[in-house]
Parts: C-alpha cells; structure tokens; sequence
C-alpha cells in the first residue's frame, strides 16, 4: 500500500472484528464544502456552547439539547456521506475529533460538577493518551491515522446517550431517580465498549509495526 508519506509498505494487518483497512481514509477524495463536513463543524461549535451552559449558568435542560442535537448530527453526517456520496479525507478527521472533543469535555465537565465518578473519568481519558500515543506510532512509520473501528462509533453514541440521562441524574424527584438505571447503563456499557475499541486499535497499531519491521528485516538480508 501507499502511505501519506509517500513510500510503498506491506499490506497493513486488520485486528479483525470487520475492522476496515488503513488504505480506506487515503482513498477518500479532498472536498471541504459538504454537507457532513458542515454539520461536523457545527458539532465542533457547539462544545464551547455545551460547557459554558453546564458550568456557567448551569443549564442543565440547554446543555442536555445540545448533546442531543450532537449525538443526532453525528448519525446523520455518516448517513448523508454515504446517501449523497460525499465522503471526504477532512470528514474523516473531523468526525472522530468532535467525538472525542465532546466525550472528553464532557467528562470534565461532569467531574467538575460531581456528577460522575473519577474512575469513568480516568478509564476514558486513559484510553485517549493511549490512542494518542499510537497516532504519534503510525506517524513514526509513515502512516495515516486508522479509520475508526464501528466499535468506537457504537460506543460514542452510548455515551453521547450516557451523558444527558446523567445529568437528569443530578437532582431530586421522580425523573432523577428513573434516568438513573439507563443512565449508568449506558455509561457502563458505552466506557466497555470504548475501551474495547481503543484495543482494537492498539493491535492493528502493533500489526502495522510488526510488519514494517518485518518488510526492514527482510531489506537487510
């Protein structure tokens, strides 16, 4: 395969689990103007929104409506990529980035207001300095970032899903008490999930360096 960098390297290995190859994102063509490009970009906006009313006003019923409307653009950029054929190296990167801006400005958001436990906050954030590592790995060797594991995409709407009921959570009444049971539902099995992708990830990260070094090894013989 051909790498951003520009050298021909092995076939990258899958982790399996119908986890797409790397090559996928390089074959995407270079558009910015459309339509799930936009709605990435208003979902990026909106973070700024989502903290200033969770930790400023404290704006709960606001603050739920804007995660709401980001976990549904984030469906509906994937859905319209496909429906409109407007699939993009940009759209690519953007999507995974506002999950993660989202997932993890959320966390701090709901540990600064006492709404979630440090050890969510720690097993989530753990995952990202780990994924993060691996992009600064993949750069090493030349390679993109991987395309994200569906996995991944199961496990952000889970908790784009979590966040809002635990919100509802923290109060009083009847409402609290019932977002309760989906709330940590959603938040257990979405933090299971995330952390099982970002697994994913670090093999098929492994497998890439397996096989670059295999390829040198080879070359020095």
């Amino acid at each position: 395969m051909t790498t951003s960098g520009g050298k021909v390297g092995p076939t990258v290995p899958s982790a399996g689990h119908g986890s797409p190859p790397v090559a996928d994102r390089e074959v995407l063509p270079d558009r910015i103007w459309t339509v799930p490009n936009a709605l990435s970009v208003l979902r990026l906006l909106g973070v700024p929104l989502f903290l200033w009313l969770l930790l400023g006003p404290q704006e709960d019923g606001w603050a739920v409506g804007v995660l709401m409307v980001s976990g549904f653009t984030d469906w509906l950029d994937g859905k319209l990529a496909r429906w409109l054929d407007q699939g993009s190296k940009l759209g690519a990167l953007l999507d995974p980035a506002a999950d993660r801006l989202y997932i993890v400005s959320t966390l701090v958001a709901l540990a600064l207001r006492d709404v979630v436990p440090v050890w969510v906050v720690a097993v989530l954030l753990g995952r990202e300095v780990v994924l993060a590592v691996m992009l600064l790995v993949l750069r090493l060797y030349g390679y993109p970032p991987l395309q994200v594991h569906y996995l991944g995409k199961a496990a952000t709407l889970l908790l784009l899903y979590a966040f809002p009921l635990l919100l509802l959570t923290d109060g009083d009444g009847w409402l609290a008490a019932a977002a309760a049971p989906f709330a940590w539902a959603f938040t257990i099995w979405g933090t299971a999930l995330y952390v099982l992708a970002g697994l994913f990830y670090v093999v098929q990260v492994i497998g890439i360096v397996r096989a670059e070094r295999a390829v040198a090894a080879r070359a020095v013989r």
